[in-house]
C-alpha cells in the first residue's frame, strides 16, 4: 500500500496533479477539505487500517509536518512516496489569482510558504522520493529525487 505526501507551495499543481494521477485509486486527504488536524488524522487512520492508498495534499513545507506522516504510514507499512513540486514563486502567484475567490491564498501565505521551504530528502524516511516539475504546457514532468534537489 502507498501512502504518497505531496510537497509544495500554495498553488503549485499539487491538486491538479492528484486529480490526474491518483484521483481513481487514491484517497485524497487535504485540510482544505477536511478543515481539522482531527478529522485528517481520522481519516489517515481509516485509511492505514482499510489498507487503502492514500494522497497527502497539503503543503507540507517542513520536515516537521511530513514526519507525522511517514512515521503513522511506515508502522503500518506502506510504502511512502514523496513529490515534491520544485517552487516556482511567479508561477504560484499567478495560479493563485485564478483560482475561485474562496481559495485564493493571500499573498503573504504564498511567501511565508515559499520562504519556510524545507525540500525533502530521502533521509526523512521516504522510501521513493521524486520530484516534479511544470513544462510551458502545464504538463507534469517526474523525474527521481537527487541530492541537487535539495538546492532551492
Amino acid at each position: 500500500m502507498e501512502a504518497i505526501i505531496l510537497v509544495g507551495i500554495q498553488a503549485s499543481g499539487k491538486t491538479t496533479f492528484f486529480r490526474r494521477r491518483f484521483a481513481r485509486t487514491h484517497v485524497r486527504i487535504s485540510l482544505d477539505a477536511v478543515k481539522t488536524r482531527h478529522r485528517e488524522r481520522q481519516l489517515i487512520e481509516a485509511c492505514l487500517r482499510a489498507r487503502r492508498p492514500f494522497v497527502v495534499d497539503n503543503t507540507n513545507v517542513l520536515a516537521a509536518d511530513r514526519a507525522a506522516y511517514i512515521a503513522v504510514a511506515r508502522a503500518a507499512n506502506f510504502c511512502v512516496i514523496g513529490y515534491y513540486f520544485r517552487p516556482n514563486l511567479r508561477r504560484a502567484l499567478k495560479w493563485n489569482t485564478l483560482r475561485e475567490r474562496r481559495e485564493i491564498i493571500p499573498v503573504p501565505g504564498v511567501i511565508g510558504a515559499f520562504k519556510k521551504m524545507e525540500p525533502p530528502t530521502p533521509a526523512e524516511g521516504f522510501d521513493q522520493l521524486y520530484v516534479v516539475d511544470i513544462e510551458f504546457d502545464q504538463e507534469f514532468v517526474v523525474e527521481e529525487w537527487t541530492p541537487e534537489d535539495v538546492a532551492k
